[in-house]
C-alpha cells in the first residue's frame, strides 16, 4: 500500500494543554495556521474534561500543570471511556533524564516527546504525520 492518501487537516481537532496562557495561545496560533480545529485547556482537569467531551484527535499536553499534572492526565486518559487510543504528543520545557522520558515513551497512549523551546516547523511536521494530515498549501506570509 505505497498511496496512502492523507486527510484534511480541518478534520482533525487537536487539544492544546499548556497552563502557561501564552504558549497556549502560540500553539493555538500554530495549530490553526496548520489547517487544524482547536480547543484549549489550561491545567489538568479542565484537559481531562475536554478530552471526554470534544473527543480530540491528537493532545499537545504539556507536563508541569495544576490540577493534574501531564503524568496524571496520561494515565487518566488511559483508564476513560472513550480516550484511551487519543494520541499525546508531550511539550514540556522540564529538563528530565533519559530515563525519565524514555518511561513516559513507553505509555502506550504517548506517540512522541518535544522540548520547549518548541521548533515550529518540526512539530508542525510531526503532527501532520501523526495524524497523517497534509499541510495547508497556502500560508500567509510566505
Amino acid at each position: 500500500m505505497a498511496d496512502q492518501t492523507l486527510s484534511n487537516s480541518a478534520d482533525k481537532l487537536i487539544l492544546v494543554v499548556d497552563d502557561e496562557k501564552g504558549i497556549r495561545e502560540f500553539l493555538e496560533i500554530l495549530m490553526r495556521r496548520e489547517g487544524f480545529r482547536v480547543e484549549t485547556a489550561g491545567d489538568g482537569a479542565e484537559a481531562l474534561e475536554k478530552a471526554r467531551s470534544v473527543s480530540p484527535d491528537l493532545i499537545l499536553l504539556d507536563l508541569m500543570l495544576p490540577k493534574s499534572g501531564g503524568y496524571e492526565v496520561v494515565h487518566e486518559l488511559q483508564q476513560g471511556d472513550g480516550t484511551g487510543d487519543i494520541p499525546v504528543l508531550i511539550i514540556t520545557g522540564r529538563y528530565m533524564d533519559r530515563s525519565t522520558s524514555d518511561i513516559i515513551r513507553q505509555e502506550p497512549n504517548v506517540r512522541d516527546f518535544i522540548a520547549k523551546p518548541i521548533k515550529i516547523e518540526a512539530l508542525a511536521a510531526r503532527i501532520h504525520q501523526l495524524l497523517k494530515t497534509r499541510p495547508p498549501t497556502q500560508r500567509p506570509g510566505r
